[in-house]
């Protein structure tokens, strides 16, 4: 019995320091996370207050759960103090810590982009009456993807209608967009513009004036479908289009994100999501932050397809006439 209460002695008395120093360091990423948010926070006036309620109790979020729940937690009371949705803390101990000015981890682009989702092209068809059908789920890069929506488009570009779906699209780069939507475009057009607050720059966006594929021009009908999953860049491709009145955007309201983020190292193997700048578009002066982007046609998703489908043989067939 003395053997066994000796045990259990030698255990808490070792256990406690490790719990201890599990929430020091959770209220060190929690402090650094605050810091960076005042500083660099799109919004300063609501920087300023999420880095306020961060630091007035640090201890609220901070547990002595695994990592990678605390990165959960974390993510969850910013998203709830915010209202970003773009705002994310990730445990990734094996990632390289990019230093600002530099590309981000080619690990990190072969994640979410790489050949394992086909780069995000996950169906090019013709459908009934010829219409064409792209079923794209992130927009990657240029560099890793431009040959492939070279292809894609080229294949799509004999189509009378076409319509691109984004209903399972989280985002991505907003050059894939461009790219993309020089394709639908007879020359090159302004897209949303990037602010960028720690630097106080606004950078001017356009469509390439040359593409390698196929264009489908200018003039035939194009229907963009989306859902409440729909998000950031795939949510400024439809938003895009839509205030050049080039697409008709069919489904449900979408997300609302269009903060572009940088990955902020805090140390300890965690990185921040961090937004830090807004999109302007040149049309509307405004972005779809928090609100979403609002179909001209609003059905639930899972029937935007065949809506879609209608309006384009309907649009097609007067065109024939």
């Amino acid at each position: 019995m003395l053997t066994r209460c000796l045990v259990l002695l030698a255990f808490a008395v070792t256990s406690v320091p490790a719990a201890a120093q599990t929430i020091e360091m959770q209220r060190k990423v929690v402090e650094k996370a605050a810091d960076l948010i005042e500083a660099r926070y799109v919004d300063p006036t609501a920087g300023k207050r999420i880095a306020g309620a961060l630091r007035r109790k640090p201890l609220e979020i901070a547990s002595t759960n695994s990592p990678a729940a605390f990165a959960v937690a974390f993510t969850a009371h910013l998203r709830a103090l915010s209202g970003d949705g773009h705002f994310a803390l990730n445990y990734e101990p094996g990632s390289r810590a990019v230093p600002e000015g530099e590309v981000i981890d080619p690990a990190e682009l072969e994640r979410w982009y790489g050949a394992h989702v086909n780069h995000g092209f996950e169906q090019v068809r013709r459908l009934d009456s010829g219409i064409g059908y792209l079923d794209l789920r992130v927009f990657a890069p240029t560099s890793m993807a431009g040959d492939l929506a070279a292809a894609a488009m080229s294949l799509l570009a004999q189509s009378p209608a076409l319509i691109i779906d984004l209903r399972n699209n989280g985002g991505g780069m907003g050059e894939m967009t461009r790219l993309l939507a020089a394709y639908l475009l007879d020359g090159s057009r302004e897209m949303s513009a990037d602010y960028d607050r720690p630097s106080g720059r606004t950078t001017r966006h356009f469509t390439p004036a040359e593409v390698a594929g196929r264009r489908f021009g200018g003039t035939k009908p194009v229907y963009i479908l989306v859902s409440k999953r729909t998000f950031s860049a795939a949510e400024a491709f439809a938003y895009d289009l839509q205030a050049m009145k080039r697409a008709i955007v069919i489904g449900e309201q979408t997300g609302g994100g269009a903060h572009p983020f940088a990955y902020r190292p805090v140390d300890y193997g965690f990185v921040l999501s961090l937004p830090e700048g807004r999109s302007i578009n040149p049309a509307t002066g405004s972005d779809w932050e928090g609100v979403g982007v609002t179909p001209d046609i609003r059905v639930p998703a899972d029937a935007a397809l065949e809506r879609a489908i209608a309006e384009a043989q309907r649009a097609t067939m007067s065109d024939t006439r």
